[in-house]
């Protein structure tokens, strides 16, 4: 055989034997990156309602062509709208991050406590707001503590990379893409009108301007069969809005030509649907409503993600998919099954309590010793404990003191006789101070790592409180989430990409590990306080030919 012929087979025998040389490893970047983040979407939905899943690129892309994680755990105890959406963009806890609720209180400009949410700013202004918009108070991440994920993007990529959020709660735009972005854009409650801030831009892009003109908010209303009201509330808790929400994503796709960026370098998109948590909150995880959202959510995701296809290729995308918190059983569905939960009013010990720390302390001042029972968390007020010369310290340990005598008061609500069984009465599980959690003072065990890890001096004096199994203040009919329960910790984690092993893992997983695995996967910074881990068990292995393998080579395989 020639020489040249020779050379020629062992070369083929070579790389065919190579290891790490593959015909499906990863050989390109993304062009985008898509967070998708259901709301109140519990870690158990998607295999419990998989056998209705009948479309290829619904839920299936994820239960079939993607990396799908059954065992999902945030690991803090503050379930709730802004902080498990900060915890998905930043990849932290609320230790690290600084996000602990929705709202919470802060002296004003005007020197006087003020309730604020999560991502007021009073320094700017709302763009693209009705007309007659009484509050036109803008938005920003600045109490974001931390950077977030398509921060890190656009940092990396000397502010190239297009970075957007888009929910029906600004929140959950806003925590979610974070500082840096392009835009984030919410809606406003009543009409559904997309809205801004002056933190991103003046006015609308003309993309958005036309989808509020195009009559969609109203089409959506006749969808739903909800011609009137509230548009978030009401027609916010149908298919329709699911529908609504991913229709404005791609026309802000199309507009901003994401997934085209000029500069060869990725762009991304974080995307939340309120829809499930609008309508979980009012008629808990197990109403067949619930369900039939979740199903209809099946051909709606299908058709957004047909249209990624057309624009961008899927093959180009990487997605991942999540919940910002799961949730508890309602009391009606409790009852019929047997199970003592327990919804309860906050007054039923706010009330009381307020009587008690009055009579121990006359007011000096105005206003409550008991701000809000704003779950997980019992705000106080710090200005009219100091007014009565009370330090934190016997402020929060008097409070916590009074709150388990009045949670050791109640008593069953009979005797147990008959066919009929009684409710067990409310009982507080664990309960820690502000100043325990800020100096770590808490047990080593999981719950105190959940509590610290739970911490934020935005909440002040206060309490951290955990109730009972399936027990929670709550104020109406439905359900809610807030607890270091496990039913509100568990979430889907999902993975689509050319970069993921499709498969089922049943290993213990967190939403923060989604930071850390797609900044690995874009060979980024993670975000500043991120604690999450690289996926790798679901990450196709990287051969020699791919464009992403590291430059630099080990010292002792260079020398050899």
């Amino acid at each position: 055989m020639p020489i040249v012929a020779r050379l020629l087979v062992f070369l083929t025998i070579l790389v065919s034997c190579t290891p790490g040389v593959r015909a499906d490893a990863y050989d390109a970047k993304p062009k985008l990156v898509v967070i998708l983040v259901f709301d109140q979407f519990r870690g158990d939905y998607l295999d419990r309602y998989r056998a209705d899943f009948k479309v290829k690129n619904g839920w299936n892309l994820f239960l079939k062509q993607g990396a799908h994680f059954t065992d999902c755990y945030y690991d803090y105890a503050n379930l709730v709208t802004a902080a498990g959406h900060s915890t998905i963009g930043t990849g932290a806890y609320t230790d690290g991050h600084g996000i602990p609720l929705n709202e919470w209180y802060e002296t004003g400009p005007d020197g006087n406590l003020r309730q604020v949410s999560s991502v007021a700013d009073d320094r700017y202004r709302l763009v693209g707001a009705p007309a007659g918009t009484k509050d036109l108070m803008g938005a920003s991440a600045h109490r974001e503590m931390a950077t977030t994920l398509g921060d890190e993007l656009v940092l990396a990529t000397g502010g190239r990379a297009r970075v957007y959020g888009v929910s029906m709660k600004d929140r959950a735009a806003i925590l979610t893409s974070g500082h840096a972005t392009k835009g984030a854009f919410w809606i406003d409650h009543d009409t559904g009108q997309w809205e801004t801030s002056t933190y991103w831009m003046t006015q609308l892009p003309a993309w958005a301007t036309e989808f509020n003109a195009s009559g969609r908010a109203e089409q959506a209303r006749k969808e739903s069969g909800i011609p009137q009201g509230s548009f978030y509330e009401q027609v916010g808790r149908s298919a329709a809005s699911v529908s609504y929400q991913l229709d404005f994503a791609k026309a802000l796709i199309s507009g901003e030509k994401l997934g085209q960026n000029p500069a060869g370098v990725t762009d991304m998109i974080t995307i939340s649907i309120s829809s499930t948590d609008i309508n979980g909150h009012a008629t808990g995880p197990d109403d067949p409503s619930q369900k039939v959202l979740i199903v209809q959510s099946d051909v709606l995701l299908d058709e957004f993600f047909a249209f990624l296809d057309k624009a961008v290729g899927l093959k180009n995308v990487v997605v991942a998919m999540t919940g910002d918190h799961g949730v508890a059983i309602n009391q009606t569905s409790a009852d019929a099954m047997g199970m003592p939960a327990l919804d309860f009013s906050p007054t039923e010990f706010t009330k009381p309590l307020e009587t008690m720390l009055e009579a121990k302390y006359p007011l000096k001042t105005k206003g409550p010793y008991v701000l809000q029972m704003d779950n997980p968390y019992l705000l106080l007020n710090q200005r009219v404990f100091e007014a009565a010369g009370v330090s934190e310290e016997e402020a929060e340990n008097t409070t916590k003191a009074m709150v388990q005598q009045i949670f050791a008061g109640f008593v069953h609500a009979g005797n147990g006789a008959g066919k009929t069984r009684q409710k067990e009465p409310a009982t507080v599980t664990n309960i820690y101070t502000s100043k325990q959690m800020r100096e770590g003072d808490l047990p080593e065990t999981q719950y105190g790592r959940l509590v610290a890890h739970s911490y934020s001096p935005y909440v002040g004096w206060a309490l951290h409180i955990n109730f009972g199994p399936y027990q929670f203040p709550w104020k109406g009919s439905g359900t809610t989430h807030f607890s270091a329960n496990s039913y509100d910790r568990h979430v889907p984690l999902e993975f689509f990409g050319a970069a993921f092993i499709p498969g089922t893992y049943h290993g213990v997983v967190a939403p923060v590990d989604i930071a850390s695995t797609f900044a690995s996967l874009l060979r980024i910074n993670r975000p500043s306080a991120a604690a999450g881990r690289v996926l790798t068990e679901a990450m196709r292995p990287e051969g020699p030919g791919s464009t992403w393998v590291r430059d630099t080579v080990p010292a002792h395989a260079a020398a050899k």
